[in-house]
């Protein structure tokens, strides 16, 4: 049986967290991934699950999903939906290393996800 490719891993990630499934999304992330996100940078496993486990309760679907693969780099594009807003796109670029996504940089929108502003 041959391993998952860099895209595959990420797809499987992305699949669980988005479902809820933060600890099948974890054991595709190596314990020192570091992660440049809007509103600071993730540093280690513990800290970027908090991260991943802080969000995804808040997600009320998931549209359009594209992965581009360039070797061990695979990025990602979709539409997180919350009760906030479903047309604010997301980007993620994953690098994998020895069969664990070891380093992301995610791209949105901060102010879109927060509460109404009125």
């Amino acid at each position: 049986m041959s391993a998952a490719s860099p895209s595959e891993i990420v797809q499987q990630y992305h699949r669980a967290w988005t479902t809820g499934d933060i600890e099948t999304a974890m054991a595709l992330v190596a314990d020192d991934i570091s992660c440049r996100a809007p509103g600071g940078d993730l540093h280690g496993k513990d800290a970027y699950r908090a991260f991943l486990a802080g969000f995804a309760p808040r997600l009320t679907g998931i549209g359009d999903i594209a992965a581009l693969a360039d070797g061990d780099r695979v990025a990602l594009f979709y539409y997180p939906q919350t009760a906030a807003t479903a047309t604010t796109p997301a980007a993620e670029l994953f690098t994998v290393r020895d069969g664990l996504i070891a380093e992301n940089v995610l791209i949105f929108d901060r102010l879109s996800y927060g509460p109404p502003q009125g």
